[in-house]
């Protein structure tokens, strides 16, 4: 009878054990996944999230890697060369030059000048032939656009404040840089970028100028930073 009592103790104890053992290797699997588990995202609207391939349901991007910590501020897009049928699309060329009259009020300090460029840009983007969008890329221009309208909003509304305008231009030069990346442009730009503006984290402009002229700091710094891409 003990041996029969002792035999049912040992096999009681080599099953919890076994399960324990069974518990522990679950938990360490499911520590990997979790481990290398990766969050995909739209840079443009980050609440839309996904797995790699899948594409944002508002805009149409892909959606990239996201960014953990003070990395995910950062503003910088890629530019590439798009087609002649997407340029022949629609014309950015409005917006882009009332883009470009804010960034310089802004190099030369001039809120007001700012505030008033960036009423006219809402006004030039209200303005633009959408007509000839193809209706796939529609609403990925709509989407770059209608933010555009919120930022020049934003500066206009702020024309004695020049400090809280440039916060709102990083915003709205990651738009322009995004339509051009999108849509093209006609005209010979320059992407700019400043390591010194918000930790290096959204200092990025468009410029008409090879020559650097800073809209985040104006007179105090306005040849910081360098020219990272040619766009003809």
């Amino acid at each position: 009878m003990k041996k029969i009592i002792l035999s049912s103790c040992l096999l009681a104890l080599m099953v919890l054990s076994c399960n324990q053992k069974n518990k522990e290797e679950k938990a360490s699997e499911e520590q990997v996944i979790v481990k290398t588990d990766v969050t995909y995202s739209c840079p443009m609207h980050p609440e839309i999230t996904g797995k790699k391939g899948d594409v944002c349901s508002k805009c149409g991007m892909e959606l990239e890697p996201e960014k953990t910590g003070a990395a995910s501020e950062d503003t910088k897009v890629e530019i590439k060369e798009v087609s002649a049928a997407v340029k022949a699309s629609v014309s950015t060329e409005g917006i882009i030059n009332g883009y470009l009259k804010i960034k310089n009020a802004l190099a030369n300090d001039n809120a007001k000048d700012a505030a008033n460029a960036a009423t006219d840009f809402v006004k030039a983007v209200s303005a633009t032939n959408t007509a000839k969008i193809d209706s796939k890329l529609l609403t990925q221009y709509l989407n770059i656009s209608d933010d555009a309208k919120i930022q020049a909003g934003l500066i206009a509304k702020n024309e004695a404040k020049v400090d809280l305008q440039r916060k709102y231009f990083a915003v709205l030069s990651k738009d322009i840089s995004t339509l051009i990346a999108n849509f093209g442009s006609s005209q010979h730009l320059y992407q700019d970028y400043c390591p010194m503006y918000n930790e290096g984290k959204s200092g990025y402009w468009i410029s008409e100028f090879k020559v650097i002229k800073n809209p985040y700091y104006g007179s105090e710094m306005l040849e910081c930073g360098g020219m990272i891409k040619e766009i003809k």
